[in-house]
């Protein structure tokens, strides 16, 4: 899915957001998504039993971001990725929802992401689209970036009681 979004991105004229080599061909980069995979909370999306959406948190920003933690409990969106043979299908804003209900589900009320913020930032008003609304935006070198929040609430106290 990566490599695709890659291929995407720069038949698009996108060159800076991911780059332009596919993820599988950066040792880097495979032991990034593999880490990402294995030591954080990660939610596949099928259909018709093939993985055409993922979606990473964590308890925080990627420490090598120039991002300030919260200050308060908070799930972090660490990859949203879908496959684009599958666009325009809602699987992203279904895996976001996931993750605002797995956030809520833990008990902490602030879902956050960051994205890059250039190419006249369609990726900021997606993520404006599911409710989340930009809090500081960043560079990180020359990479444009925009910190992204959601308030999802707590659960209720009722949310398992059957009436």
């Amino acid at each position: 899915m990566l490599d695709g979004a890659v291929a995407w991105m720069n038949a698009r004229g996108n060159t800076e957001q991911w780059g332009t080599t596919p993820f599988s061909t950066s040792p880097r980069m495979v032991e990034l998504v593999h880490r990402y995979m294995t030591e954080n909370a990660a939610f596949l999306a099928e259909a018709d039993g093939t993985s055409v959406g993922a979606v990473v948190l964590d308890n925080g920003p990627h420490p090598q971001m120039p991002i300030e933690p919260a200050g308060e409990p908070e799930r972090y969106v660490r990859l949203l990725v879908s496959d684009r043979r599958y666009a325009g299908r809602g699987i992203g804003a279904a895996l976001l929802a996931h993750a605002a209900e797995e956030t809520r589900r833990a008990g902490v009320e602030l879902l956050r992401v960051d994205c890059w913020a250039g190419g006249g930032g369609e990726l900021v008003a997606f993520y404006e689209r599911q409710g989340f609304t930009p809090t500081e935006p960043f560079l990180s070198g020359a990479w444009p970036g925009q910190v992204l929040a959601r308030r999802v609430g707590a659960p209720r106290a009722d949310s398992g009681r059957k009436e």
